[in-house]
């Protein structure tokens, strides 16, 4: 802890070292870096005039307290000069993002979210679930808030419109209808059970109907549906009031909807304690896709609008814009906001803050939610944090745990073995800071004798803190746990205590084991703790309940990375471990010996048979699968 002429010399220090950049600064737009004695960003800004913006920096008593604490912690900058203010807001929301400065609101969640497609890169065109960069040529409707809705959207859709949603694969090698057909999720194209016209047609209305024009399809298929009665063609009749059913369905699902407003997204954000929640609902085509609750990072004392700008920049940085955003909090810089999501998306996009009507009703509905979604937050965090202290306390720590670590290993007599770091605090399971390890040496070796799990917990702790140690040698971060939790029993906590012990971190961070008891019952856990007699808490101590769930977590993410891996190494090919050997080689090579195995026992002289395989590339085949 720094005393108060230590903290007035590095304010001063960091005053100077700013001033030192602002010789060589010229008046032009750009993006600003601060970063500390390792080379760690702390704040990442931009401005339309560079000088002008890091002049206010030397100025430090007209700043709060928690900038000046930055400034004294400021060693170095770096500058990235723009052509207009627009670019330097792109890119300092791109930096934020990807470097996570401590002093910058950040964005925690920032998955991207699941769309519709319906393909058109096929004849006969495909729905599916698509997420991640749009590059499929197709229509794409979203985003949806969840899987969950994506899935039951797809679900009524196959119901209204008949889509195929199997594979090209399984389509062209389909020889009579699927199931799909049978309970009338498909009108199975793949065998002619409708023409491809009338087909085309249905894909038409289902896009129609996810671009918004959902009434005009009804109406035209009630008209149908009469048409076909009057014709007494009534098993066309009830398939089409099957398909009017399925499309009333998806309305009726709607909790809420914003008429008048194709696409929107409608932000709400509340604050308390210090802390925000940022509701967004997504209404794409007049439908609502669903909410997510958003919990940004910030300080206590931060301004609203600037929370709000921070959020909209970065939330849009990897996702489409909408048309309009609504907001119940307008960010500062609006103008500039909307001028490069204009740029970006090529069309119109508008920032507003509705007063009345529906929209506004739209705005404290999403604002409820958030205050209902923070509360609960604040009370789950404080439950948390009793659990934490009670830990702390079982175990006579004296330290303040905010960072818990969990080890686990996953593996099947060595193979596809896999590590895995889950991490807990005060707000509960870290799901961003996971870390999973693909045992390199250990499961190798284990491999021949059915595995080494001591082996596999060395590697992975060696790893974790080595590489802890390179990136921040001061341990200045909040990247450092408080407290290590190992899945196993003496053994394996002797693993750890001798790899934090060669690292010289053992006096720095806690350590404990858990393991079953003789009879792997859940309850029966015995805590070890290093130097010290290994025991077992009350069955029914809250802090065993806690306990536990950290361990089944790890379990879950451990034994999750381990079934993935394992897929993925059973469908792995001998032959593409081999350098040198394409796409090309290796179908030569299998057309010509059968199976990657009968590759592996071919003499070098059957294997310079192959076209395509010259002496040295047979020569190297052969060295790879004999070890020569």
């Amino acid at each position: 802890m720094l005393n108060q002429d230590q903290s007035i010399t590095s304010l001063e220090h960091g005053v100077a070292v700013i001033k030192s950049y602002l010789v060589h600064l010229g008046d032009s737009p750009g993006v600003y870096r601060m970063l500390d004695k390792s080379g760690q960003p702390l704040y990442v800004g931009k401005a339309n005039n560079l000088k002008k913006r890091v002049a206010s920096y030397t100025r430090p008593n007209k700043l709060t307290i928690r900038i000046q604490r930055m400034i004294a912690l400021t060693q170095s900058m770096e500058f990235v000069i723009c052509h207009t203010e627009v670019e330097a807001l792109l890119l300092e929301n791109n930096l934020i993002k990807k470097l996570k400065p401590r002093y910058n609101v950040l964005l925690r969640d920032d998955k991207t979210f699941p769309d519709i497609l319906i393909r058109r890169d096929h004849e006969t065109p495909q729905l599916i679930k698509h997420r991640g960069a749009r590059k499929t040529k197709g229509d794409y409707f979203g985003p949806f808030a969840s899987a969950g809705a994506v899935n039951r959207t797809i679900n009524v859709l196959q119901r209204a419109f008949l889509l195929r949603t199997c594979s090209d694969g399984v389509y062209s090698n389909r020889s009579r209808a699927c199931l799909q057909y049978q309970i009338k999720r498909c009108s199975a194209p793949c065998v002619d059970k409708i023409s491809p016209n009338e087909y085309a047609e249905t894909v038409e209305q289902a896009r129609d109907f996810l671009s918004g024009k959902s009434q005009e399809i009804q109406n035209k298929l009630v008209n149908d549906m009469q048409k076909a009665s009057e014709e007494l063609d009534f098993e066309k009749a009830a398939a089409l009031r099957d398909r009017i059913r399925a499309m009333a369905q998806i309305h009726s699902q709607q909790d809420i909807n914003l008429s008048g407003v194709a696409d929107a997204d409608v932000m709400a954000l509340y604050h308390q304690g210090g802390q925000s929640c940022i509701q967004v609902f997504f209404f794409r085509g007049g439908r609502n896709n669903g909410n997510r609750s958003y919990f940004p990072n910030h300080a206590k004392e931060a301004p609203l609008e600037e929370v709000v700008a921070a959020f909209i920049g970065q939330f849009y940085d990897n996702k489409p814009i909408p048309q309009q955003i609504l907001t119940n909090i307008l960010p500062v810089e609006i103008d500039l906001l909307c001028e490069a999501f204009t740029q970006r998306s090529e069309r119109k996009v508008t920032i507003t803050q509705p007063q009345r009507g529906d929209r506004r009703k739209i705005l404290d509905y999403a604002e409820n939610n958030a205050r209902e979604a923070l509360e609960r937050r604040l009370a789950e965090s404080s439950s948390q944090r009793r659990l934490l202290d009670a830990l702390s306390e079982k175990l006579k720590l004296e330290v303040t745990l905010n960072r818990i670590e969990v080890y686990d290993n996953s593996h099947i007599q060595g193979s596809s073995a896999i590590g895995a770091m889950i991490v807990a605090g005060p707000e509960g399971f870290m799901k961003n800071a996971y870390r999973k390890f693909n045992i390199k040496t250990a499961g190798k070796e284990a491999g021949e004798f059915g595995g080494d799990d001591f082996a596999m917990m060395r590697e992975m702790l060696t790893r974790r803190f080595k590489r802890a140690l390179k990136e921040d040698p001061e341990r200045s971060s909040d990247n450092w746990p408080d407290l290590l939790i190992i899945d196993g029993g003496a053994g394996q906590l002797n693993v750890a205590i001798e790899v934090l012990e060669e690292l010289g971190l053992l006096n720095e961070i806690a350590v404990m084991g858990v393991a079953k008891g003789v009879e792997r019952n859940a309850g029966r856990e015995k805590i070890h703790l290093p130097d010290k007699p290994a025991f077992m808490l009350d069955h029914k101590d809250p802090v065993l309940y806690f306990i536990q769930r950290l361990r089944d977590e790890s379990h879950r993410f451990a034994i999750g990375s381990h079934r993935k891996k394992r897929k993925k190494d059973m469908g792995r090919n001998p032959l593409d471990e081999i350098a040198g050997i394409g796409a090309k080689r290796k179908k030569a090579l299998l057309l010509h010996f059968g199976s990657a195995k009968a590759v592996s026992r071919a003499g070098m002289q059957d294997l310079g048979a192959v076209e395509g395989i010259s002496e040295a590339v047979a020569e190297k085949i052969y060295n790879h699968f004999h070890n020569s």
